[in-house]
């Protein structure tokens, strides 16, 4: 698996399903991303491919792991466009 190219990926979805808030970044929850039948398609591993993303500094979101349900509303912001 080629992980900049997930993480690429990734900030496409971001984009293409999120929204700009009051910074104007984008952002979109966990939720929005993890239900959308397109995203899951794309990734095998969201989780794992949001963690490395937000080791790479491209995104930011506050829990340190990701659980569909309970992270539902877990605003994922991205830093880099």
């Amino acid at each position: 698996m080629n992980v900049d190219h997930e993480v690429k990926r990734l900030v496409e979805e971001i984009q293409r399903l999120g929204s700009k808030n009051a910074d104007g970044q984008t952002s979109v929850t966990f939720g929005v991303l993890f239900n959308d039948e397109q995203c899951a398609n794309i990734f095998e591993a969201l989780v794992g491919t949001l963690k490395a993303a937000k080791k790479r500094k491209v995104v930011k979101y506050d829990s340190e792991l990701l659980l569909q349900g309970v992270h539902d509303s877990v605003s994922i912001t991205l830093l880099q466009e």
